[in-house]
C-alpha cells in the first residue's frame, strides 16, 4: 500500500488519502472476525461490528477502485488535451512563420513595385523629353524647309536676273561692236 506522503503531490490527494485510511480497515476487520470466532458466544456482538466494518471496508475498496479508474480516465483525457494544445501551438507557430514569410514577400513586392513606378516615371520623363526634342527637330526641319524654299525662290529670281543681265550685256556688247 502507498503511504499518505506518496499522494501529497497529486490532485485529489485528500480523497485518495481518505480511501487509503478506509482500506486499512480491512485487516482489522478480518482480525476482529477471527478474534470474535475465538471468543465464541461472548464475541458475537463484536463479530457483528467486525462484519459491518469488513463490509464497509469492501465497499470502500470498490469505491476507491472506481475513483482510481475515473482519475486515470481524467488523466488520459488531460494528456490528450495537452497533446492537442501542443499540436495547436505548433500549428499557430507554423502559421506565424508563414505570415512572416508572406509579409516579407509583400514588403519586397512593394519595394519592387515602387522601383517599377520610379523607372516608369523616369522612362515617361525621358519619352516626354524625346518627344519635345522631336517636335523641336520637326519645327527646325520645317523652318529649314521654308528657308530652303526661300533660298530656292531667291536663287530662281537671281537666275532670272542673271539671264536678264546676260541678255543686256550681250546686247550692249553687240551694240558696242556694231558701233
Amino acid at each position: 500500500m502507498a503511504s499518505e506522503a506518496d499522494f501529497g503531490d497529486t490532485s485529489c490527494s485528500w480523497f485518495v488519502c481518505l480511501c487509503y485510511r478506509f482500506e486499512r480497515l480491512v485487516s482489522p476487520g478480518l482480525n476482529a472476525t477471527i478474534e470474535s470466532a475465538r471468543a465464541g458466544d461472548a464475541g458475537r456482538g463484536f463479530a457483528v461490528v467486525a462484519s459491518e466494518v469488513k463490509i464497509l471496508a469492501q465497499q470502500t475498496a470498490k469505491a476507491t477502485d472506481e475513483i482510481n479508474e475515473q482519475i486515470a480516465a481524467i488523466q488520459a483525457t488531460t494528456t490528450q488535451a495537452v497533446t492537442a494544445i501542443e499540436n495547436i501551438s505548433t500549428t499557430i507557430r507554423t502559421l506565424n512563420e508563414f505570415s512572416a514569410t508572406i509579409a516579407s514577400a509583400v514588403e519586397q513586392q512593394g519595394g519592387a513595385t515602387h522601383e517599377i513606378v520610379h523607372s516608369v516615371n523616369r522612362a515617361s520623363a525621358g519619352a516626354s523629353e524625346v518627344s519635345t526634342n522631336i517636335s523641336g527637330v520637326a519645327r527646325m526641319a520645317e523652318e529649314t524647309g521654308q528657308g530652303a524654299s526661300q533660298v530656292l525662290s531667291a536663287s530662281s529670281e537671281l537666275a532670272q536676273q542673271a539671264e536678264k543681265l546676260q541678255g543686256q550685256v550681250q546686247a550692249f556688247v553687240a551694240q558696242v561692236r556694231s558701233a
